[in-house]
């Protein structure tokens, strides 16, 4: 299944999302995310290819459930986005699932990932408490408006994969075209603004009291993730962890995509890959997302030139 982008636009966007993924954005100048995978509340990815189209995420996995998913589930887990951050994105941090529980309505925790597609020269990324931090200075810097001052910088290349375990404080700097996988989570608890006013000349509300309670001191720094090879010589590794595994793909030839019980989101970064299914008429270009469910047969590959694709699903088995 193929969906139609769900963009959101906020004052940090641009318009990388068209003019390098190729999405139809209208004519405004702040596209800031397309959510190419989505089942949470109103925000619902809508089928656009084959006999399903117009159906809702949620209405699938309602309607479906094992067959679609691999487990049994009432929302789909997880999230798949592109961000274009032409200004700083807030310092933030999201609560993780035992704290977002506690929200009214309830929501998942979000842990994320984010793999860096393009990189302004000098651009950063803001990840994780400098070591000695604790509540109390990093909530003295807050006030002072240097809370940004605590926080690990990164200076990111295209390829890199960072990963941000829900309760440590980030910022995706300005210059940054970022592939996001997440818990299907929309729950922000913004920290800093820098001192910047919203659409209505007012600074954008903080939430210092809720993100300082779900803040991880004790995590420090966060660092560049290291690919691990798998046992396929075209797959490496960048993340695993218990609720979500993200691979890369680099190939330029025809692989088998085997049924291992589970769902799989597959996104094309470079080149353009064609998969083999009566469905599937056109080749997947950059920036096409697929999502393939658990229940099928074995489908086959083909890049039609050197591509990157990211394959994001479950940990465990089915």
């Amino acid at each position: 299944m193929q969906f139609r982008p769900h963009f959101k636009e906020y004052m940090w966007g641009g318009r990388k999302l068209g003019d390098v993924l190729g999405k139809p954005l209208g004519n405004g100048t702040s596209y800031a995310e397309s959510w190419e995978v989505v089942d949470h509340g109103e925000d619902q990815s809508v089928v656009d290819n084959g006999p399903l189209a117009g159906r809702t995420l949620h209405s699938l996995v309602e309607e479906f459930g094992q067959p679609l998913l691999g487990s049994t589930a009432s929302q789909f887990p997880l999230l798949l986005k592109y961000l274009d951050a032409q200004q700083n994105l807030s310092l933030q941090v999201h609560p993780d699932d035992d704290h977002a529980a506690m929200l009214t309505p309830p929501d998942r925790g979000k842990t994320e990932a984010w793999v860096v597609l393009h990189a302004d020269p000098n651009s950063v990324i803001y990840a994780g408490l400098k070591r000695g931090f604790d509540r109390a200075a990093f909530d003295r810097e807050l006030q002072r408006g240097t809370g940004h001052l605590c926080v690990h910088q990164i200076h990111p290349e295209v390829g890199d994969c960072i990963f941000i375990p829900a309760g440590v404080v980030h910022a995706i700097g300005a210059g940054l075209l970022i592939a996001e996988i997440q818990q299907a989570s929309n729950t922000t608890f913004r920290l800093f603004d820098w001192n910047r006013v919203g659409a209505d000349g007012q600074p954008r509300p903080l939430h210092l009291e809720q993100g300082l309670m779900v803040t991880d001191y004790g995590r420090g720094p966060v660092e560049k993730q290291v690919a691990h090879p798998t046992d396929r010589d075209h797959v490496e590794r960048l993340v695993v962890c218990n609720k979500f595994v993200l691979d890369r793909w680099t190939t330029s030839f025809s692989h088998d995509f085997p049924c291992d019980g589970r769902f799989h989101m597959l996104t094309v970064v470079q080149g353009a890959v064609r998969i083999e299914h009566p469905l599937m008429s056109d080749p997947l270009g950059r920036g096409s997302t697929v999502l393939i469910p658990a229940e099928r047969e074995t489908l086959a590959l083909d890049a039609i030139e050197p591509t990157i694709m990211l394959d994001m699903y479950l940990p465990g088995g089915p």
